[in-house]
């Protein structure tokens, strides 16, 4: 066997064509710009063997001319015809400030004709926080990647890239592209001041040296050099010499060598060497022998040697090889995988965190003089498993910014996780508006917010969880509502003014809710009234008295002075809670199509009612029988002037806060408690509940028989001094 026989069967296919001296085919141009251009490559028509081996010499925009491979922008730098390009590519790199990330860029390279050369280049990585990653084909997919890790510059050696500040691999064999992507696991936290950046790239073996600078400066460096291997044809000198009329190198001056990378020679099939079973391996073969075989496979041509202690160590380092390098490669694409998905789950809460509105509301805090370690932040895995993964029986309530879910912290605390429904970026402004808000609020009968969550596609915030529900739950469901006493509703309608008075006078800068209503109240186990849902408010400069704003609301709580002008002010949220103190004494909701049209609306039925001198009609029966009349009188009168359409002649909240409190400390009249007239309220009470109007206390207000009138006008004329019927 002669030299270029045992090349065949230990190398790969491409017979390369190789001139003992660089000449360009006869009247073609030899050069572009400093390189030197020997056929079979060439810059114009016939002056190349085919398109693959066509070069673009740019002469428009380099002076001098400079030479790219046809349709890429791949630069070439060198070219021999020892079957050696090269070429220029780029420096992946990921940078970061004390602020985070500034710069993150991939690199990647695409050959169609050429290998990459898996002998002449390298895989390197530097930075004292990086995770880098090579990627791409070779037939089938490839990935392969390494780490680089160090302290100080003090750990660092020049010279060597064996993990501490630099590290490198090698390059899979017959190659066509690679991807290369870098990251850190730390954002270089730890090594900014002497490392900023994590680089990657594939370079020529000989054209990088590590040294301790490269931490700091390589950021100015943006290609390498990396080496192709060419060849003409896909057939070795051994095939190619078969068929005389198409050798390329039949040419004087001109000799075959086989080249060094490339898909495998199949031995079994280009020279058949066994009459037996062939086994292709590679850079050889081997010849399978039936365990009856008899004779010695040199001597009759079979390949097959009979020895079966031989066959079988053989076949057992075989198995072995192939196990061993099996695993390696599980263990290598595992860790390679993990690298991967880690950094693409960092990116992408990177990407949710300025998608949520993370940048705006640190700044937003930073006005405010707030710091976001006010808040705790929450992991997205943290709160995925307080709510068994968002399930819909943990669902407490949903609103118009999104749907509130029970959930159970690590800690064992049990919290309200609002998941905000986010579309446009006027809803991510109102879910940074609600954090700014409560950023502000410190008080007991305001729900307290815990933290919040800003990884995840959608942002969440935690609030303390209000264990007793809402207060329309407890107004509007039979069960509960025979519980809430007529104390407990005075009670609750003092700490909602009290609350509110707060937001508009006591905080650094007033805030107006805009959107209270009872579902928006919720009460503990002591029924304390915490108010809650803060994404429509908004916070008012201490130089303004209004805000133009999108009218925003709920019907049949919404200021109609406000509707009309969409002049917001903090009389819009006294009509709402006037709209409350008519629900708390009537048992009724603010808006229901049961009723007749002109009642639909409980603020103008109960301002008509009073009017009428109709306020014992529309009461919630159960409050009746407390006898605490006297203050449901007063109540009654302060939830009327809250409702005038006229937002100027209405009472502020501080003001109503206040006379709520006194009708709470006020001692009783020596009357109140004492049926005085039983006969004509029981009367009373029997009608309202028989009635076809009013029904239970849930229904309309219109009496339905000539003897509730008696009943009601008998008793309005004994107590005329008490009561002035809501006037």
């Amino acid at each position: 066997m002669d030299f270029h026989q045992f090349l065949l069967q230990l190398t790969v296919v491409g017979a390369i064509l190789a001139p003992v001296a660089s000449q360009p085919k006869p009247g073609c141009s030899g050069s572009c710009g400093n390189l030197n251009i020997p056929f079979p490559f060439g810059t114009s028509p016939d002056c190349y063997l085919d398109d693959s081996f066509l070069i673009t010499c740019n002469s428009t925009d380099y002076n001098p001319p400079k030479p790219f491979l046809w349709q890429s922008n791949l630069e070439i730098l060198n070219l021999s015809l020892d079957g050696l390009m090269s070429v220029s590519s780029f420096v992946a790199r990921d940078c970061f400030n004390k602020s985070g990330a500034i710069a993150d860029f991939m690199a990647s390279l695409t050959l169609s004709n050429f290998f990459i050369s898996n002998t002449r280049n390298k895989f390197i990585a530097v930075g004292c926080d990086t995770v880098a990653v090579v990627e791409g084909s070779r037939g089938q997919n490839y990935a392969t990647g390494c780490v680089s890790l160090c302290n100080g510059l003090d750990s660092v050696e020049n010279g060597t890239c064996s993990g501490i500040g630099c590290c490198e691999i090698s390059i899979p064999k017959e190659a066509r592209d690679f991807t290369v992507s870098v990251a850190s696991l730390k954002n270089h936290s730890q090594v900014l001041d002497f490392n900023p950046c994590s680089y990657a790239f594939v370079v020529e073996g000989d054209a990088f040296n590590f040294s301790t600078l490269d931490l700091k400066d390589l950021q100015s460096r943006e290609t390498v050099p990396v080496v192709l291997d060419w060849a003409v044809g896909n057939q070795t000198c051994q095939e190619a010499l078969a068929n005389v009329s198409s050798y390329a190198c039949k040419a004087m001056n001109s000799e075959c060598y086989n080249a060094s990378n490339g898909p495998d020679i199949n031995e079994c099939e280009v020279s058949q060497p066994c009459k037996v079973t062939c086994i292709n391996l590679p850079g050889s073969f081997s010849c399978s022998c039936p365990k009856d075989y008899e004779g010695d496979g040199m001597k009759n041509g079979t390949g097959c040697h009979h020895d079966p202690q031989t066959r079988g160590s053989t076949v057992l380092a075989v198995g072995l090889g192939l196990s061993l390098g099996l695993l390696f490669l599980f263990l290598g694409s595992s860790w390679i995988y993990w690298i991967l998905r880690k950094r693409k789950h960092m990116k992408l809460k990177e990407k949710f965190f300025q998608q949520n509105g993370g940048l705006m509301l640190q700044q937003q805090l930073s006005k405010h003089e707030r710091s976001v370690e006010t808040a705790t932040i929450f992991t997205a895995e943290d709160l995925k498993k307080a709510t068994n993964n968002y399930n819909e029986s943990e669902v407490i309530g949903q609103g118009g910014f999104g749907t509130v879910y029970r959930g159970v912290l690590p800690d064992n605390r049990v919290v309200a996780i609002k998941k905000s429904k986010i579309s446009d970026q006027n809803q991510i402004d109102q879910f940074i508006n609600e954090v700014i808000v409560l950023a502000q609020i410190n008080h007991r009968n305001v729900v307290k917010l815990l933290g919040c969550c800003l990884e995840t596609e959608v942002p969440l915030l935690v609030y303390e969880f209000i264990t007793n529900g809402t207060l329309s739950e407890h107004i509007h469901d039979e069960g509960r509502a025979s519980f809430l006493t007529w104390e407990m509703r005075l009670k609750i309608a003092a700490e909602t003014a009290e609350a509110l008075a707060y937001l508009h006078s006591a905080t650094s800068t007033p805030i107006i809710h805009r959107d209270i209503k009872t579902t928006n109240i919720l009460l503990d186990d002591n029924y304390t009234a915490k108010v809650a849902d803060f994404g429509a408010s908004r916070l008012v400069p201490l130089d303004h008295s209004q805000l133009a704003t999108l009218v925003q609301g709920t019907f049949g709580y919404l200021d109609p002075e406000y509707f009309h002008s969409s002049q917001l002010t903090e009389k819009s949220d006294v009509y709402s809670f006037g709209v409350v103190l008519a629900e708390l004494l009537t048992g009724k909701k603010a808006l229901s199509f049961d009723r007749p049209e002109k009642d639909r609306n409980l603020a103008t039925y109960f301002i008509s009612a009073m009017k009428e001198d109709r306020l014992f009609h529309i009461l919630e029966h159960r409050i009746l029988n407390e006898g605490k009349l006297e203050q449901i009188k007063e109540v009654a009168k302060l939830a009327k002037r809250c409702l005038r359409v006229k937002a100027e002649e209405r009472p502020g909240m501080k003001e109503a806060a206040m006379e709520l409190d006194g009708m709470r400390m006020k001692k009783q009249h020596p009357w109140e408690g004492v049926d005085l007239y039983p006969e004509e309220i029981e009367q009373l009470l029997n009608q309202n509940e028989t009635s076809d109007g009013y029904n239970g206390g849930f229904g309309g207000g219109n009496v339905g028989s000539s003897t509730t009138s008696a009943g009601y006008d008998s008793m309005r004329d004994q107590m005329s001094v008490a009561l002035d019927g809501g006037r």
